[in-house]
C-alpha cells in the first residue's frame, strides 16, 4: 500500500468520525430544543386556556354584577316610590311602615333640601365628597322628587354598593386586559377591539409595527398563521381579539440546530483551510530542504568526477568515451542546478519555448527504449514565453518517463506545441498507453500517488508545482483520441 493510499483511508476514516460526532450532536442538541418547545408549546396552550377561562369568569361575574345591580335598583326605585307616597299619601294611609322603611335605608345616598335650598339632612353619603357636586349628578341621573306641601326636594341615586360594585367590575377588566398582555410567558401579543384595526394592548412586539396599520395587518396576518387568535367578549367592551405567537425563545430554539451546523461547518473549514497550510508549508520545509541536501551532497562527487575526466583525458582515453562522460556530467550539473533552485523563485527570461522543448526532447531520445517512437511536432513555431529552462525541461522529462514507463516502453509519444488563447502558448505531451481512468486524473498530481510498485509518488506533484507555482502557468490531464489514450497539457501565459 502506497503513502497516498493510506493517507486517502485516513482522510476518509477521519472524516466519517467526524461527520458522526457532529450529526451525533446536531441530534442530541436538535432533540433538547424539540423538548423544550413542546414545554414552550404546553405552557403557550395552558396561557391561552386560562385566558379563556378568565374571559368566563369576568363574563360571569359581571352577570352577577348585574344581577345585584338590579337588586339595588330596585332598592332605590322602592326607595323613590316610599318618599313618593309620603308626599302624597292616600287619605286613611297609615304610614309607620314607610316611615321606618325609609329610616332603615343604608345604602341609598339621600339629600333632601328645604325651599331655601338648604340641606336640610343628608343618607348615606361619604365623607368629603362635595355635596353641591352630587345633587347635580344626582338630579342628572333620577328626578328630584318634591314636597309641595312643605316645599322640601328630595334627591337620590343609585347605592353606594352598587357604584362599588361598577368600579370594581371595570377594575377587574382592566386588569384582566393588562394580565393578558404582560403574563403571556415571553409570547409576543397584540389585543385588538372587533374590527381588528385598533389595537387595545400588546406586549414584546414592535412598537413601529403596531403603530403603522399596513404593518400592523402583517403582523396580525402572520401571528394568526401560527395561531389561532382568542376570541373574548368583555362586559362593556365588546368582543376583543387576542393574536399571539411563538415566544422568543421558541423561535429560536427553532433554528438553533441549524445555527449550530453553520457555526460547525464554518469552524470546521476554517480549521481545514489553517491546518491544510501549516501541512502545505511544513511539506514545503521538507521537500525543500531534501532538494537543497541532495545538490549539496552531488556537488562533491560532481566535482571528483570533473577532475577524473581531466585526469583521464591526460593519459590519452579515447576521445569518444570522454566525451559521454563529459555529457553525463553537464546533465549532471543541469541536476544539481534543478535541485538548488527549488525553494526559491527562479528567474524567468523570455526564451524560445520551441527550442526548450527540442533540446529536451533529442536528449530524450537516446534514452527512451528502441520501441518508443518520441516526435516533436511545432518546432518551426516562433513561440515565446517566460520560462526557467532547466526546471520546464525537468517537467517534460518526468511526462515523457511516465509515458514511457505506461506503454512498458512500446508505443509512441507526441510532443505538440500550438498557440494558446489571449497570446498564451500550449503544449501538449500524449501517449498510446492505456490511459488514465476519470477517477484519478485529481489524484494523481496528489504527493504520495503512484502506479509503480517502487515508486515514491512526486514526479507529477513536482511538475503540477513548477508549473503552476514558479511559472504561473496551469497543467491539466486531457481526453484521449485516436490511438492516444492520454494527454497531459501545460499552459503558459
Amino acid at each position: 500500500m502506497n503513502v497516498y493510499s493510506n493517507k486517502q483511508r485516513w482522510k476518509r476514516f477521519l472524516l466519517a468520525a467526524a461527520a458522526v460526532i457532529v450529526l451525533a450532536t446536531l441530534w442530541y442538541s436538535n432533540d433538547i430544543a424539540q423538548r423544550i418547545r413542546a414545554e414552550e408549546k404546553t405552557k403557550v396552550r395552558l396561557w391561552s386556556e386560562a385566558i379563556v377561562q378568565r374571559a368566563e369568569l369576568v363574563g360571569y361575574t359581571q352577570q352577577l354584577f348585574e344581577e345585584l345591580g338590579t337588586e339595588e335598583r330596585g332598592k332605590a326605585d322602592r326607595l323613590a316610590d316610599a318618599y313618593r307616597l309620603i308626599n302624597d299619601p292616600p287619605r286613611g294611609m297609615d304610614l309607620t311602615f314607610i316611615t321606618d322603611y325609609l329610616w332603615s335605608n343604608k345604602t341609598i345616598p339621600v339629600l333632601i333640601y328645604d325651599a331655601n335650598d338648604e340641606l336640610l339632612y343628608q343618607v348615606n353619603i361619604p365623607e368629603g365628597v362635595s355635596l353641591d357636586s352630587l345633587k347635580g349628578v344626582m338630579s342628572a341621573a333620577n328626578d328630584p322628587i318634591v314636597f309641595n306641601n312643605v316645599g322640601h326636594t328630595v334627591y337620590w341615586d343609585e347605592s353606594v354598593r352598587f357604584s362599588e360594585l361598577k368600579d370594581v367590575m371595570q377594575d377587574l377588566i382592566n386588569s384582566f386586559i393588562s394580565e393578558t398582555v404582560i403574563n403571556s410567558a415571553s409570547v409576543p401579543v397584540v389585543m385588538t377591539d372587533s374590527t381588528r384595526t385598533e389595537v387595545i394592548r400588546y406586549q414584546r412586539v414592535d412598537s413601529t409595527a403596531v403603530a403603522e396599520p399596513e404593518r400592523l395587518q402583517s403582523l396580525l396576518a402572520g401571528m394568526a398563521g401560527s395561531n389561532e387568535p382568542i376570541e373574548v367578549d368583555l362586559p362593556g367592551e365588546g368582543r376583543h381579539y387576542i393574536y399571539y405567537a411563538d415566544s422568543v425563545i421558541l423561535t429560536q430554539l427553532r433554528y438553533y440546530p441549524l445555527a449550530q451546523l453553520i457555526l460547525i461547518a464554518v469552524f470546521t473549514f476554517v480549521a481545514y483551510l489553517i491546518f491544510s497550510s501549516f501541512r502545505r508549508a511544513e511539506q514545503d520545509q521538507v521537500w525543500v530542504g531534501m532538494a537543497k541536501e541532495t545538490a549539496h551532497q552531488l556537488g562533491t562527487p560532481l566535482s571528483s568526477l570533473m577532475a577524473w575526466v581531466g585526469l583521464l583525458e591526460d593519459q590519452g582515453v579515447r576521445k569518444d568515451y570522454l566525451e559521454e562522460m563529459n555529457r553525463d556530467i553537464v546533465r549532471l550539473n543541469t541536476v544539481v542546478d534543478r535541485f538548488s533552485k527549488i525553494g526559491s523563485k527562479p528567474a524567468l527570461k523570455e526564451q524560445n519555448v520551441a527550442a526548450v522543448i527540442e533540446s529536451t526532447v533529442e536528449y530524450m531520445k537516446p534514452r527512451v527504449s528502441k520501441k518508443v517512437e518520441l516526435a516533436f511536432e511545432g518546432s518551426d513555431l516562433d513561440l515565446h514565453a517566460p520560462l526557467s529552462p532547466p526546471l520546464f525541461s525537468w517537467v517534460l522529462e518526468n511526462l515523457i518517463r511516465n509515458a514511457v514507463d505506461a506503454m512498458d516502453g512500446d508505443g509512441k509519444i507526441q510532443v505538440v506545441l500550438q498557440a494558446g488563447e489571449e497570446g498564451g502558448v500550449l503544449v501538449t505531451v500524449s501517449d498510446t498507453g492505456p490511459g488514465i481512468p476519470k477517477a484519478k486524473r485529481r489524484e494523481i498530481f496528489q504527493p504520495g500517488y503512484t502506479t509503480k510498485p517502487r515508486g515514491w509518488g512526486l514526479g507529477l506533484s513536482l511538475c503540477k508545482r513548477i508549473i503552476e507555482e514558479y511559472h504561473g502557468g496551469r497543467i491539466s490531464v486531457g481526453e484521449g483520441y485516436g490511438n492516444i489514450s492520454s494527454r497531459f497539457i501545460i499552459e503558459l501565459k
